[in-house]
């Protein structure tokens, strides 16, 4: 069933309209269309439903002429995808500002697919797309925008692009328990992901990779970010995860980053320290490799390098380059975002 609701000038009744259809069964298709529509609060997705504004203008970061705009203050994500075999295309989406913490990457996003932590054992959600969708957010650098958590796998990321906010996409392993020092486990580590023509800018960091297994990243302009990318173990995993795959089939490939922060354009690490306890751990990765990518800026603070390892064995790193950045220029594979409509 094709749902094609009324939407108008209340933002009260444009949720409620959007909400009953996802609501309803069987799933079906909610179209969109054309402007600029605003909504009370985030909006929940199950499994089966097809999300798609009007035909996008352009290819390759061409701009939505549907977008949905949130003024919650719940932290609820715009969109929250909880089932699977999900479809969200040609839209634009502007979170309300948030500042989830820490620990709440899952929070105040654009989209969010997954949890990050659980009441109880979840059922996997599988074969969610989502592509040709812009994110703005370039007024506030505290949650993230696009966040891929816990138990999530057969995921596809294509032609995203995403302005403002703390993480472009974060990647994150999830678990069972009410909070970092309580997780009793198991834990949820995303993986069969895909990521493609990504382009965030003005943004704290482009990507991240937490405790993630079998997942290619290929193609991304990064541009203007304080840290381009992160490859990171998690915390927690090792003495919950029933997995010997998690750190394995990692393959990250043409990314150009243009950063001005205090640390690093990438850090890979290996150890990260429990919640719990303190204990620190270390994961090895295993056919795992970032190559071809352009790294250009230069480091803002007293100690700072273009590639930081930390205890990041078994990672490979192929045809990195590293240059100098000159003030005033805007290097070519990365060139500006579009402005706001």
């Amino acid at each position: 069933m094709i749902h094609r609701p009324a939407l108008g000038a209340d933002p009260d009744r444009n949720r409620r309209l959007l909400q009953q259809a996802l609501d309803s069964t069987p799933a079906g298709k909610l179209e969109l269309p054309p402007g600029t529509y605003v909504v009370s609060d985030g909006l929940r997705v199950p499994g089966g439903w097809t999300i798609r504004g009007s035909e996008v203008v352009g290819a390759n970061g061409g701009r939505p002429r549907t977008w949905l705009e949130s003024i919650g203050t719940t932290g609820h994500p715009v969109l929250h995808v909880v089932g699977s075999d999900v479809s969200v295309s040609d839209l634009g989406l502007r979170p309300p500002p948030a500042d989830p913490g820490e620990h709440g990457g899952d929070r105040g996003t654009a989209i969010t697919i997954g949890d990050y932590l659980y009441e109880e054992t979840p059922e996997w959600i599988a074969r969610v797309d989502v592509r040709r969708v812009h994110v703005e957010r370039p007024t506030e650098k505290h949650a993230n925008c696009v966040a891929l958590m816990g138990a999530v796998h057969d995921i596809t990321l294509h032609d995203l692009t995403i302005r403002g906010g703390y993480t472009g996409v974060a990647v994150h392993w999830g678990a069972v328990g009410a909070d970092v020092s309580t997780i009793t486990g198991p834990t949820y580590h995303p993986h069969r992901l895909t990521v493609t023509d990504l382009r965030v800018s003005d943004a704290i960091e482009g990507f991240y990779l937490s405790s993630v297994h079998d997942v290619r990243v290929e193609g991304a302009c990064l541009r203007d970010v304080e840290m381009g990318f992160r490859l990171l173990p998690g915390d927690n995993t090792d003495r919950f995860v029933t997995s010997d795959v998690v750190g394995a089939a990692i393959d990250v490939s043409d990314v150009c980053v243009h950063w001005h922060g205090p640390l690093y354009a990438v850090r890979a690490a290996g150890w990260g320290r429990s919640e719990i306890d303190g204990v620190v751990s270390v994961l090895r990765y295993r056919d795992t490799v970032i190559r071809n990518c352009r790294l250009r800026g230069a480091g803002t603070g007293d100690s700072w390098s273009p590639i930081l390892l930390e205890r990041a064995e078994g990672i490979d790193l192929r045809d990195i380059s590293v240059e100098s950045d000159f003030p005033g220029e805007s290097p070519a594979c990365c060139p500006r975002a579009t402005t706001r409509s």
